[in-house]
């Protein structure tokens, strides 16, 4: 029995990985799956198995689970695409029999009423109609999404979003990854869903104010209507469709579907998550 991540050389995939490794969990039983083979030579190197795979070519799939395996299924990053390519992946596990499939979805599953949630709710319907024994990581927002480019913030002195005075219960993506690591390594999370976020919703009023904190400047929260925000993310060279999809979650923020703070998230890792001032300060540094 091997635990196997895909998506391996992603963002969430390393820290998995990194989580499985700090746990204890022997080298030899983890394999990556990955598209590129260089990309994960540091992962080959520290003794993990790679399994060469791409979720758009079901035919490489094949052989890439084994009876028995724990496999966490990282949701794919081409939306418009990934109904089909997490087909493969479910039908190949079946045919392996895998023991478990986790799938990192979007917070509030059937409930996630905005268009980046749709093909993770088709997802998770695909898992129960396969009978796999399944995990559901309904991933909320992550810190990283806002301050993973800071830039333009502090270049024009505003965070600009159209979701009004609507809060973000976002988490780290490390947390969401120790997550993953305790389904994965632990017992009794077979068929269950996990709500994924932080302890903390907050608003991007506070948002702007911990960043003027932080930085000695002034920054403003620049809310915007939802039709300005397309036109200010076309104008920064956003495609059409991209720029709808962060639009939408604005909009779902503004609903409140992303402020849920439920505590799966603390349960699952035994911590606290981090506070989106830490993640501003690593972002800074």
């Amino acid at each position: 029995m091997s635990i196997v991540v895909t998506g391996a050389t992603g963002h969430l995939g390393r820290l998995v990985i990194d989580g499985l490794l700090a746990a204890d969990v022997p080298a030899e039983t983890i394999a990556a799956v990955v598209r590129d083979k260089e990309k994960a030579a540091d992962l080959a190197a520290r003794g993990v198995e790679l399994r060469i795979a791409d979720y758009s070519a079901s035919e490489t799939l094949t052989g890439a689970f084994a009876a028995g395996d724990r496999v966490l299924l990282i949701s794919g990053s081409e939306v418009g695409r990934r109904v089909a390519q997490h087909q493969a992946v479910i039908d190949a596990a079946k045919g392996a029999g895998v023991a478990l499939l986790a799938y990192t979805g979007a917070l509030g599953g059937p409930g996630a009423d905005f268009d980046l949630a749709a093909e993770h709710k088709v997802t998770e319907q695909a898992i129960l109609d396969s009978g796999l024994p399944y995990t559901f990581l309904r991933n909320g927002w992550y810190h990283e999404n806002y301050t993973g480019n800071l830039a333009p913030v502090l270049e024009h002195g505003a965070v600009t979003a159209s979701a009004g005075e609507g809060r973000v219960a976002s988490a780290s993506r490390a947390d969401y990854a120790a997550a993953a690591v305790a389904v994965l390594t632990g017992e009794g999370h077979e068929n269950h869903a996990y709500e994924l976020s932080g302890d903390v919703a907050w608003s991007f009023a506070e948002y702007a104010a911990e960043l003027s904190k932080q930085t000695g400047r002034t920054i403003t929260y620049n809310s915007v209507t939802p039709e300005q925000n397309r036109e200010i993310l076309l104008g920064a060279g956003l495609p059409g469709p991209v720029a709808d999809i962060f639009v939408g979650v604005d909009t779902a923020i503004e609903q409140g579907l992303l402020a849920a703070t439920g505590g799966d998230l603390s349960r699952l890792t035994g911590r606290p998550t981090t506070p989106l001032a830490d993640a501003i300060k690593a972002a800074l540094a």
